[in-house]
């Protein structure tokens, strides 16, 4: 917009001052992207994993399904490459286990693992340099995940300040992360006068597009905090799945005869269902109640 325009508007009244959280808002705000930019450094660390093994040792996932695991991150620690796994020998490999008391492998798993590396297809030149390279990786995976630790012991002291939380951790299917980035993208609540107010926030409002004659297709805004929006997405799957009262809303939107809803039409109606919850425990006191939020569940009469 050019000065002349952005004056008539502030001249007439037409704008709004954005929203800058307070007290232990602002701080879950912080917290919260610290963690977001944790998640994202440590899904590069574990490309760069991925990169090694691919390179050096593939088939040693096929003998440790998941190489973060303490037993094959012990392991790491002292050999990487197939050579040095096939020289240091299954015993040792197993004594290794026994000294940190793990009882999740033994001497079975030490020699599949020696037998995988003899035949092992992987980039022989350059080992002492992969295993170098494995070294500074393993450092800084710990270096990370302390991090990460640390935020997230952070996150929870901050969540516990907040007394209308732990009403909203007692709903099945949501956790931590939920509560927190709620909290931390919408502020206090009690600043809204209805919870329609935070759907519209969180750029979950519907419009039509529309002109003249042409009637266009019904989607959500977008128009808003995409994180907030994000939260509420990634909140309403697990919801789905694992909470009964959410399960058979989800099956009353996609099931009912009049307008069923699409897989994910319904996933943002469930989105906004949880922003009503929310708000109620937080602006209002009030108790999670199962069955009234499935009161609203039409169900078509029997027929006889």
């Amino acid at each position: 917009k050019d000065p002349k325009v952005i004056a008539k508007l502030v001249t007439e009244g037409r704008y709004s001052a954005p929203y800058t959280p307070d007290g232990v808002y602002a701080d879950l705000r912080i917290m919260v992207a610290n963690r977001k930019r944790l998640i994202r450094e440590m899904t590069q660390i574990k490309n760069r994993f991925a990169r090694w093994f691919a390179i050096y040792f593939p088939e040693y996932t096929d003998v440790f399904g998941d190489y973060e695991a303490q037993s094959s991150m012990l392991l790491l620690k002292k050999v990487c490459t197939p050579e040095a796994i096939v020289e240091l020998g299954a015993e040792k490999i197993n004594q290794i286990w026994r000294d940190a008391k793990l009882r999740a492998v033994g001497m079975k798993r030490a020699t599949t693992l020696c037998e995988t590396a003899k035949r092992s297809i992987g980039l022989k030149k350059g080992s002492s340099a992969a295993q170098y390279e494995m070294k500074l990786l393993l450092e800084d995976y710990e270096y990370k995940k302390a991090q990460l630790d640390a935020v997230m012991e952070e996150i929870e002291k901050l969540c516990r300040k907040i007394p209308e939380s732990e009403q909203m951790l007692a709903i099945k299917g949501i956790g931590v992360i939920t509560v927190a980035g709620f909290l931390a993208e919408v502020g206090d609540v009690r600043r809204f006068e209805s919870p329609r107010q935070i759907q519209k926030l969180a750029g979950l409002s519907l419009r039509e597009n529309s002109s003249g004659k042409h009637k266009g297709q019904t989607t959500i805004s977008k128009r808003g905090r995409s994180k907030l929006r994000a939260v509420l997405f990634n909140a309403a799957i697990p919801l789905i799945a694992k909470n009964p009262e959410f399960k058979s809303l989800h099956e009353y939107y996609t099931t009912r005869a009049n307008n069923p809803l699409k897989k994910k039409q319904s996933v943002i109606a469930i989105s906004c269902k949880l922003i009503r919850v929310f708000y109620a425990i937080l602006a209002k006191g009030v108790t999670y109640d199962a069955q009234k939020l499935i009161s609203d569940i039409h169900r078509q009469p029997q027929v006889a």
